[in-house]
């Protein structure tokens, strides 16, 4: 009983845990009293083989990491979101919340090095997609399908192949870029300016050639953002939405019904393309593969966007652009993952929009009227294990 007693005793060792969530490659670190310490690897949540968490535990860490303004947001919002550097060991986005009176913490591993669109996985398309002169992009998906490492994969493909000038606003600054062909300013939340707000209203006077805002988050970030798209910027950022259709309806819903019309109007000029994420377990154990739906703004896509009298029809839009435009849907990223043999049948169907339909063309039937799973234009890449970045969960 001693033993124990003195065992319960020791303090938390948070650079003990940080290192372990590294070393077993996982995505999170997740800190509650009452609890220990909890790691996410491939999605999937493991308890570290140490003692429950105690409210002072928590309390002491939060003296360590946050700075005096972080302090004080939290002590007036009751959580804040910023990042943190452990020596040696990474980055990390750090959120700190309460939970029935006590601190929480929630740690995001995020790479030193970015990794290239091909690299992670993604599809070809992207590179293009981030090569365009002007027009809005985004990245979508939920919570950790790896729209922050898709986004800065296409940033990084930017800075490698244009001398142009990039501004972020993000909150908080996830990866890090160098310049090497781009000059890139990246500009944090709270410490660089004070709200997305007021950074958006001074940023066009930036000289800004391509501008990457973190999350889209309300009428006013969403308003900018098309704005500087239709007026010649390549403007990059992320919502939560689950695929092409309702990333395109969330936009819309952010206006007040009499505004539709314009809003469709802005957005059928303003619109690039829409890439969508899943992440999918591997079939091998290594980590998971992205899943991507990617909608391009043709003047097919254009006009049903445009049109008030007409519902959104992005699939067949989708399947109709795979050979001429290099959009797929998540059905056709699946099955390529599939027939590589890189993620099993059960996880492709559980991941797909038509399981049935999905079912149907793994067996091998074909229907002569359905487009959907038509062959994703160009040979799929062939990916080892050791090629995919695990930690494309952000």
């Amino acid at each position: 009983m001693a033993d124990s007693s003195r065992k319960d005793a020791r303090p938390f060792n948070f650079k003990q845990a940080i290192v372990e969530m590294v070393q077993r490659n996982g995505s999170d670190l997740l800190l509650k009293v009452g609890r220990a310490p909890t790691i996410r690897v491939n999605g999937e949540l493991a308890n570290l083989t140490m003692v429950p968490l105690k409210p002072e535990d928590l309390k002491l860490l939060a003296e360590q990491i946050m700075t005096p303004r972080q302090v004080k947001e939290f002590s007036e919002l009751k959580e804040a979101d910023f990042a943190i550097g452990v020596p040696g060991v990474g980055r990390f986005r750090t959120n700190i919340y309460q939970q029935r009176g006590t601190l929480a913490f929630a740690f995001r591993a995020i790479p030193y090095e970015v990794k290239t669109i091909e690299e992670l996985g993604l599809p070809g398309v992207l590179e293009e997609i981030a090569l365009r002169p002007r027009g809005l992009v985004l990245v979508t998906g939920i919570t950790g399908s790896g729209k922050s490492t898709c986004l800065s994969a296409m940033i990084n493909h930017v800075n490698l192949h244009r001398r142009v000038n990039v501004i972020t606003i993000e909150d908080p600054i996830e990866f890090l870029h160098r310049d090497v062909n781009a000059n890139i300013s990246q500009r944090e939340v709270g410490s660089d300016t004070l709200s997305f707000g007021s950074a958006l209203r001074h940023v066009l006077r930036q000289d800004p050639d391509v501008i990457l805002i973190g999350e889209i988050r309300d009428i006013e970030t969403l308003d900018t953002a098309l704005k500087a798209a239709d007026t010649g910027h390549l403007v990059f950022s992320t919502l939560h939405t689950t695929d092409a259709t309702q990333t395109i309806n969330r936009v819309i819903s952010f206006y007040p019904p009499h505004q539709h019309q314009e809003v469709r109007s802005l957005l059928s000029t303003a619109l690039s393309a829409v890439v969508c994420l899943r992440l999918v377990p591997r079939k091998d154990g290594m980590g998971r593969v992205p899943a991507a739906e990617v909608l391009i703004n043709t003047a097919a896509v254009a006009d049903n966007i445009r049109d008030l009298d007409k519902s959104l029809n992005i699939p067949d839009l989708i399947a109709e652009g795979t050979v001429s435009y290099g959009m797929q849907s998540f059905d056709q990223s699946l099955m390529k993952w599939y027939k590589d043999d890189i993620v099993s049948y059960e996880s492709a169907l559980f991941f797909s929009s038509n399981p049935s339909e999905f079912a149907l063309r793994a067996s091998g039937i074909d229907s002569a009227s359905d487009r959907t799973f038509s062959d994703i234009h160009g040979e799929p890449a062939k990916i080892e294990s050791s090629d995919i970045d695990l930690d494309l969960t952000q």
